[in-house]
C-alpha cells in the first residue's frame, strides 16, 4: 500500500534526522544563521507576507484581550496568564513541528528550513540597529538620540553620548542572547518545533511580562518561563563574548571572565547580567547602574564597576566587533558539531 501523504513521520525524527544524514540539526541552523548574516529581514518580503513574530504578537495581543480581565483577582489573573501562555507555546510549537514535518519530507526542504529558521534569528538587524546608533552619535547628539530609541524603552532626550552608548552595547550584549544564541540553542536541541516555542517564550515576555498594573499577575508565569528558556543561553553568550576577547586585539579576556563571574549576579535580570558583564570586563568599561524609565529610575547594579563610564561611539564600534567575531565562533562551533554528528551517522 502506498504511503499516506498525510503520513505524521514521529517526533523524534522530525528533530533529530533529516532524508540525507547530511543536513544534521547544527548544519541546517548554520545555514540559517549564515542566511540572516547575509540578508536579515528582507523588507520586501514582509511587505507581502507577515513576519512569523507580528503573528506571534497578533496571536498574543488577541488571547490577552479576551483573558486578562481587570475584576479578576490576582490569582485568576495569574492563572489566566499560565492557560494564555501554554497555549501560545504549544500553538507555536506545533505549527513548528507540521512545517518541520512538510520540510523532511524533500530534500530541498532542507534548504526551506534553513530559511525559515533564519526569519527567527535577529543576528543582522541587531547589528545595524546598534551600528545606526554609533553612526548617528558620530554625527549627533540627537541624531545618537533617535537612534537608540528603536532599540531601548529608556527617554532619549535625557541621555547623553555616554548613556546612548552604554544604552547601545547593554542592548547589543543582551539581544545577542535572547535574539541569535537562545534560537540557535533551542533549533540545535530540538529542532524547528523547540526554535519556534522558544519566540514564542520570548515574544510573550516582551508583550506581557511586565512589571506594572496591567501585567503583574497576568505575565508573571510569561516572564519566568522566559528566565528558564534563556538559563542556558545566557551563559553560552557571555563565555563566547569572553573567547571573542581573547581573539579581538585590545579587548580583555580576563576582566571579561572576572567581571561576568563577579557581576552577573548583581543585574536586575536573572540572565541579563551575563553577557553584559562580559562585555563590560572585555571592554573595559562599565555598563548598567542606575538608570531611568518612563520616568522610574532604576537602581541596577554597575557590571564593571571600576570601568571607564565617559564613553563614545568608538566603544560601540568594538562591542560590534566582539559581537561579529562571536558570531563566527557559533558558525566554527555549528560546522564543528555538524561535522561530529555526520561522521558517526
Amino acid at each position: 500500500m502506498p504511503a499516506s501523504p498525510y503520513h505524521v513521520a514521529p517526533m523524534s525524527s522530525i528533530l533529530f534526522t533529516s532524508s540525507s544524514a547530511f543536513f544534521t540539526p547544527p548544519l541546517i541552523i548554520l545555514l540559517a544563521i549564515i542566511i540572516d548574516a547575509l540578508a536579515g529581514d528582507p523588507r520586501w518580503l514582509y511587505r507581502m507576507i507577515p513576519h512569523p513574530v507580528v503573528l506571534l504578537g497578533k496571536l498574543i495581543a488577541v488571547m490577552e484581550t479576551r483573558t486578562n480581565k481587570a475584576e479578576k483577582n490576582s490569582w485568576q489573573q495569574f492563572m489566566a496568564g499560565v492557560q494564555t501562555s501554554a497555549a501560545v507555546i504549544g500553538i507555536a510549537t506545533v505549527a513548528g513541528y507540521f512545517v518541520a514535518t512538510l520540510c523532511y519530507s524533500f530534500a530541498a526542504g532542507m534548504i526551506l528550513l534553513a530559511v525559515l529558521a533564519s526569519s527567527l534569528i535577529a543576528w543582522r538587524s541587531l547589528y545595524a540597529h546598534v551600528r545606526d546608533v554609533m553612526v548617528g552619535l558620530d554625527s549627533s547628539l540627537q541624531e545618537g538620540r533617535v537612534a537608540i530609541a528603536h532599540i531601548v524603552g529608556r527617554d532619549p532626550e535625557s541621555l547623553d553620548e555616554s548613556a546612548i552608548s552604554r544604552a547601545a552595547i547593554e542592548s547589543l550584549a543582551e539581544n545577542f542572547s535572547d535574539g541569535t544564541v537562545a534560537p540557535i540553542f533551542w533549533f540545535a536541541l530540538l529542532g524547528l518545533p523547540g526554535l519556534c516555542a522558544y519566540k514564542a517564550i520570548n515574544t510573550l515576555d516582551s508583550m506581557i511580562g511586565h512589571h506594572n498594573e496591567r501585567y503583574e499577575f497576568f505575565g508573571r508565569a510569561a516572564a519566568r518561563i522566559d528566565d528558564a528558556a534563556n538559563y542556558i543561553p545566557a551563559r553560552l553568550t557571555g563565555f563566547l563574548i569572553v573567547v571573542a576577547a581573547f581573539l579581538v586585539k585590545g579587548a580583555n579576556t580576563k576582566n571579561a571572565l572576572k567581571a561576568m563571574f563577579r557581576d552577573a549576579s548583581k543585574h536586575r535580570s536573572f540572565n541579563a547580567g551575563w553577557p553584559e558583564a562580559a562585555m563590560a570586563g572585555a571592554l573595559g568599561i562599565a555598563l548598567a547602574g542606575p538608570r531611568t524609565y518612563e520616568g522610574v529610575e532604576v537602581l541596577d547594579q554597575w557590571m564593571n564597576e571600576n570601568g571607564v563610564r565617559d564613553i563614545g561611539p568608538e566603544h560601540i564600534l568594538r562591542a560590534l566587533l566582539l559581537y561579529r567575531v562571536a558570531g563566527g565562533l557559533i558558525m566554527a562551533l555549528l560546522l564543528g558539531l555538524a561535522f561530529v554528528i555526520y561522521s558517526f551517522s
